[in-house]
């Protein structure tokens, strides 16, 4: 097995790893998305949120949770080419797929020292915000890079080929 593909782990596997790493004092980071098309702005955010703590959690929606949240033509990769590819980033450490429409079950799960999301989110409206902040933890928005989003990445593909 490649190192890469260690970091992709179970619900199980996960928590295991997260009571491993909370024993040795690491602060957990949590974030989640599809992924679907990696870009600067993704790698930016990961890296940034990584930067908060000891390791990064990432939550990636399975295909049929991105298919229902943005509809049907969408994921354009499948579910293990996205995990794969956020898996050989230095600064993910673990990484599991959520099928459910919100990752709350999986933050109340994990209960991460700090959850981060792009600061297109107010914090309030974070999904999970209120779990991590009553378990003492801290909900941070990271500046996301302007003109950077799957959609304007799909968008250029689709208008270069009609030139």
């Amino acid at each position: 097995m490649l190192p890469s593909q260690e970091k992709i782990v179970t619900l199980p596997q996960l928590l295991s790893k997260v009571e491993e790493w909370r024993a040795q004092g690491q602060k957990i980071v949590f974030t989640n998305g599809c992924f679907d098309i990696v870009h600067m702005g993704h790698v930016d955010y990961l890296e940034r949120a990584r930067l908060l703590g000891d390791k990064l959690v990432v939550g990636l929606n399975t295909d049929q949770s991105v298919s229902r949240l943005k509809g049907p033509s969408r994921p354009l990769q499948d579910e293990m080419s996205r995990i794969r590819v956020m898996a050989s980033f230095w600064f993910t450490d673990a990484l599991v797929l959520f099928d459910q429409e919100t990752p709350r079950e999986l933050i109340e799960a994990v209960g991460p020292d700090i959850l981060v999301k792009g600061d297109d989110y107010a914090i309030e409206n974070i999904v999970g915000h209120d779990v991590v902040l009553a378990r003492g933890g801290a909900v941070k928005t990271i500046p996301l890079v302007k003109g950077y989003s799957t959609s304007q990445v799909v968008r250029k593909i689709l208008g270069d080929q009609h030139c």
